[in-house]
């Protein structure tokens, strides 16, 4: 029987999922909770296929392997994975792809309607009592702003992206789009430049890789072309945005609100600046957007899909 691991099948929250696609494709498949990089070596040497979502596979720990074919991913970057050497052993490796889009899709506009509505400070005010002794029927005390009076501007156009601008529409809010891309335009939005985006949009949401010139994209010159009343949303990755030019931002008021989803690093074991922000314009969550049960589920799927790809000669969300 061929040997195959899931190194961190906790990462993807197995208690609500069915494992059994990936167990039919792969019997005897064994599921390790967690994997330190210490214990990769030992664990992988004898497998043939590596399942994992976070931990980093590279020549150093990959040696060991040597009857290794198949690495898949339930994620869909893979900075995680040695691709060239992956490659230089004709390792294939898979990822999963366009399986959370609706997830992150609701998440952001969860977000954004909880920040236009105000919804946590009125939520404040009931449980401080201050609804039971107001002499009227209703509270208006914080402004309640409609979608459809607003702009969005949207960095990157991929994916998820595309589909963020897709609801956006639906809320009848005006969409722009600042990213490298050239294909995939349509009538509905208008492409600019970032100072264009940033400057005249009323939400800004985050949906770019992390590469080298994305990384700190969001810093203080950005934030400071923002309006006073926008918001910026990130599900995408931490680092694009630097976390104490948005704290400032937010201390001095110069960005109304914020919903981040991702930090530079998860867990953040080292804290991060963000964490110590105690105003209610700050949502801060530990990186869910993708997480809906469904979400999940598709990735196991996928990655099952790739795999009897593999077995059978076939190619599905091949990366090398």
């Amino acid at each position: 029987m061929m040997t195959s691991v899931f190194l961190d099948y906790n990462t993807i929250g197995p208690e609500e999922l069915d494992s059994a696609p990936l167990k039919k494709c792969l019997p005897g498949l064994k599921l390790f909770d967690s994997t330190s990089p210490e214990e990769v070596p030992n664990r992988v040497k004898n497998a043939e296929f590596i399942l994992t979502n976070k931990v980093k596979l590279f020549e150093g720990n990959l040696k060991t392997a040597e009857k290794l074919k198949f690495i898949g991913l339930t994620a869909t970057g893979a900075d995680n994975i040695d691709l060239d050497y992956a490659k230089s052993r004709n390792i294939r490796v898979c990822n999963i792809q366009a399986y959370c889009t609706q997830s992150v899709v609701e998440h952001v506009f969860g977000s954004i309607l909880n920040l236009t509505h105000n919804i946590y400070e009125y939520q404040n005010l009931v449980q401080n009592g201050a609804w039971q002794k107001s002499d009227d029927f209703c509270m208006l005390q914080y402004p309640i702003r409609e979608l459809s009076s607003m702009t969005i501007g949207i960095i990157g156009y991929g994916e998820l992206g595309r589909n963020v601008a897709k609801m956006a529409r639906t809320f009848n809010m005006q969409v722009l789009v600042n990213t490298r891309s050239k294909n995939k335009r349509n009538k509905y939005e208008k492409h600019v430049s970032l100072q264009n985006l940033l400057k005249n949009s009323d939400v800004v949401s985050l949906h770019c890789p992390l590469t080298d010139e994305t990384k700190h994209l969001i810093s203080n010159q950005e934030l400071g072309l923002m309006k006073p009343n926008s918001i910026l949303i990130n599900t995408a990755r931490g680092a694009l945005i630097e976390s104490k030019a948005l704290f400032d931002a937010l201390i001095k008021n110069k960005i109304s609100g914020a919903a981040i989803d991702v930090l530079p690093e998860e867990p953040p074991t080292e804290g991060n600046v963000l964490l110590d922000y105690k105003g209610r314009n700050l949502f801060l969550t530990p990186h869910i957007a993708w997480g809906t049960i469904k979400a999940r589920q598709n990735a196991i799927n996928q990655l099952a899909n790739a795999i009897l790809a593999f077995k059978n000669n076939e190619s599905f969300n091949v990366l090398v």
